[in-house]
């Protein structure tokens, strides 16, 4: 049991035919060979036409052919296998009738089905009413007549399977609008995200000219504040000299001399 289960885990998926082991690159060129030494190479000898070569299979190179996809689409119900598995190329739903059974609406689906499906709805109620009152009418005297909550019963899996195959055919439809919605979906999110995106960056680039604006004005305070440094500086460096009255001379200063001096002070 262990074993088996332990084969289960390690091959979840079936094994590729044996045959894929023979598109080898060397036989791929051998067949290209084939097909450039004889145009015919589907009547030829192998054997014959590759004997210079070496290693040359003993089953036939065409084998390695791609299959002709021209052949598939030309039969009716064109179809190919897969691992054993066939699929067509073209999917149909079959309808009702080709299943056989009764169809109650048109089988064109470009004709309008709503006015049939709504007789097929009523039908429906009304046999449904009329099954209930058949269950309380007593039976019948006679067995080989059928009863008739029967024939109701018969009438309406009929009514339900038209439901359901025509509801079956808006599958199709139903997907691609499915498919549809959802591609809109994602492109009003994408056009959300980029919209958001594009807010942010704009809030930065206020940001960066309100930083680059408060740096101008930094540096223009700091170049005005080094100029009256520099100019006190200056100012400082070069004191004004005031010529006082010297001692000797004291008795020799006039009135005007005085009032110059204080003036310079």
């Amino acid at each position: 049991m262990m074993d088996e289960e332990t084969t289960e885990l390690r091959n979840p998926f079936p094994s590729p035919p044996s045959h894929y082991t023979k598109f080898t690159s060397h036989n791929l060129n051998l067949l290209a060979l084939l097909k450039e030494r004889a145009p015919d190479y589907h009547n030829v000898n192998q054997y014959e036409v590759l004997n210079d070569q070496s290693d040359i299979p003993d089953w036939p190179l065409l084998q390695l052919e791609k299959p002709r996809i021209d052949w598939i689409l030309d039969e009716p119900d064109a179809y190919y296998d897969v691992y054993g598995d066939r699929w067509f190329v073209k999917e149909t739903i079959p309808s009702l009738a080709e299943l056989g059974g009764h169809q109650l609406y048109p089988a064109d689906p470009s004709v309008d089905r709503r006015p049939a499906l709504l007789s097929v709805l009523r039908s429906l109620l009304v046999t449904y009413s009329a099954l209930m009152g058949s269950l309380l009418a007593p039976p019948p005297l006679s067995t080989e007549t059928p009863p008739a909550w029967q024939r109701h019963v018969e009438w309406i899996n009929i009514l339900s399977q038209n439901l359901m195959a025509a509801a079956n055919d808006l599958r199709p439809v139903q997907a691609r609008g499915n498919l549809e919605s959802m591609m809109r979906r994602q492109l009003e999110l994408r056009r959300e995200e980029t919209r958001k995106i594009h807010e942010k960056c704009d809030s930065l680039t206020t940001k960066l000219d309100q930083l680059r604006g408060a740096v101008h004005t930094m540096l223009a305070d700091s170049a005005s504040t080094t100029a009256t440094i520099r100019t006190e500086d200056s100012t400082l460096s070069n004191p004004v000299e005031i010529s006082a009255p010297s001692m000797h001379s004291r008795d020799n200063v006039t009135h005007q001399a005085v009032l110059n001096w204080a003036e310079q002070i």
